[in-house]
């Protein structure tokens, strides 16, 4: 089974409040079993835009990914995290080669 994966690239307006945010979304990819694979470490961005902060986490599988997203405890995480955060989240499934 192919595992999923998020990728996350965010800018960060409000530290503090974000901070609650990481502290809320413990519990879901605890529970979803979400392995961070890179949050916040130095990047180079070779090509396009970047963000300031890139976020990968891994999954057992794509809808263990998925079914963290639209858990209601991520999504009560995530409602910490809108107003102070703007950036773009895509989860994908792995290559299964």
């Amino acid at each position: 089974m192919a595992k999923g994966y998020w990728i996350g690239r965010i800018d960060v307006k409000d530290l503090d409040t974000y901070k609650n945010y990481v502290a809320a979304n413990a519990a879901p990819f605890a529970e979803y079993g979400g392995r961070f694979l890179t949050r916040g470490g130095a990047y180079e961005a070779v090509e396009g835009e970047a963000r300031s902060r890139n976020v990968v986490i891994e999954f057992p599988s794509y809808q263990a990914a998925l079914d963290c997203y639209h858990s209601d405890g991520y999504q009560a995480a995530k409602a910490i995290r809108l107003p102070v955060a703007d950036g773009e989240l895509v989860i994908v499934e792995g290559y299964d080669g």
